[in-house]
């Protein structure tokens, strides 16, 4: 990512979190819209998932200008996922509400660079979690 970038999805989300529990039950509510299947992966309550979601966000973005220090955890997630029943193609899905999330959210100010700069960080980190689920003997 260029730091433009970092900075746009850094910006942006600072503006989530205010409305942070209406963007996760939004986010669910698009992902389980785009793919039905995944409803049944989420057991429990959706309003703790929703607040896991957030802190894993916000966790990366906070570390976006030095993703090393958290790349371990996102791999380890990744890994605890595939447990669940998740597939690598679900990332595509995820990817996409997340995407179609941030435009609601935003609405006109959601940019074609910030979008891009979202799905850059995004493409990164589900390449990374994507590859760590394909090869758990990596595990630390």
């Amino acid at each position: 990512m260029t730091p433009a970038q970092i900075a746009l999805v850094k910006d942006s989300f600072v503006k989530v979190l205010p409305m942070k529990e209406v963007a996760a039950a939004a986010f669910y509510e698009r992902l389980f819209t785009l793919d039905p299947s995944l409803k049944p992966l989420f057991k429990g309550d959706m309003r703790a998932q929703g607040q896991k979601l957030m802190f894993a966000i916000g966790s990366v973005v906070a570390a976006l200008d030095h993703l090393d220090t958290v790349i371990e955890g996102v791999q380890s997630m990744a890994r605890r996922h595939v447990g669940y029943g998740v597939k690598d193609t679900h990332y595509a899905t995820v990817g996409t509400a997340l995407l179609d999330t941030l435009a609601s959210a935003f609405g006109d100010s959601f940019t074609p660079d910030l979008h891009d700069a979202w799905a850059t960080a995004y493409g990164i980190l589900s390449r990374a979690m994507i590859e760590a689920a394909n090869n758990p003997a990596q595990a630390a």
